[in-house]
């Protein structure tokens, strides 16, 4: 039996060369016997009918399928319709974000943030769906100060959240003072830790670097110095995540949310190392 709850998210392929290495990665990970497994979502609807099929998929084979839901850009009746979809087909499980604007996109939408998303579900839909909402242990890139961070994920939280999610991070102790943070202002629902796997430097930056996630320094020269040596790259990766991951289950984490880009291969040797 696992020590730990896992979940994995994925993203909607956009091609049938996509559609077939993401079959493959979740036949290697169900052995891991996640608790769930999430699909993201394009702001303004740009891969929501990719979410819907991805997830409608999953559900068949068996899996707790969570889609990514975000607001910015769409209109209430548009994210009605799109929740009575996943109603629908028996989907009870939701991930529930602001979302980004996309670049050229004017309308922000009837929704602005994450906490307005919440309570529109809640008063929509009641319990049907179990809400996973966002959390930033190195903080939103947007937010104007830490505490206005803390502050507006109190407010998801209490808006009808049943769980939160992490970005990734590196830094353990940023976890674990977010955690105590949120629980001085009230909030008492998991919050699982998000893990990324590393296998590519330049993805690993460019990512950290729109998504305000830390790599600390001593990983970001160690991985630089490797330059093309994507073995070296790969075998030091699953060092530090491994490492983090242990010192997370020796603290009694609720869970592990695996961002496994759609591969099977980085996430399965964290969990074989841990024992999971």
């Amino acid at each position: 039996m696992n020590p730990i709850e896992l979940s994995f998210e994925f993203f909607p392929p956009k091609t049938q060369e996509g559609v077939d290495k993401l079959r493959a990665t979740r036949a290697q990970l169900a052995a891991l016997k996640p608790k769930f497994v999430s699909v993201t979502f394009g702001a303004g609807g740009s891969t929501q009918q990719g979410t819907l099929d991805t997830v409608v998929e999953m559900a068949k084979e068996g899996f707790e399928a969570a889609p990514h839901l975000s607001c910015i850009g769409s209109s209430k009746e548009s994210l009605r319709a799109i929740l009575n979809a996943y109603r629908a087909h028996g989907i009870r499980h939701i991930v529930a974000l602001r979302g980004d604007l996309p670049s050229g996109m004017g309308a922000v939408g009837e929704l602005r943030y994450a906490s307005e998303l919440v309570s529109f579900i809640r008063a929509e839909f009641g319990d049907w769906f179990w809400i996973e909402v966002a959390g930033y242990p190195e903080y939103h890139p947007q937010s104007r100060s830490p505490r206005q961070d803390l502050e507006n994920f109190a407010r998801k939280v209490k808006a009808g959240a049943n769980s939160a999610i992490t970005q990734y991070f590196f830094n353990a102790d940023a976890y674990f003072r977010f955690v105590e943070d949120a629980k001085k202002l009230g909030v008492d629902v998991p919050i699982v830790p998000g893990i990324m796997p590393i296998t590519n430097f330049s993805q690993l930056m460019r990512f950290s670097e729109m998504c305000g996630a830390e790599v600390p320094r001593w990983i970001a020269r160690r991985l630089e110095s490797f330059g093309d040596d994507r073995e070296s790259i790969r075998a030091f990766g699953l060092d530090v995540v491994t490492d983090l991951c242990g010192r997370l289950i020796a603290a009694k984490v609720p869970g592990l949310h695996f961002y496994t880009l759609n591969g099977a291969a980085a996430t399965k040797g964290i969990c074989e190392r841990l024992g999971v």
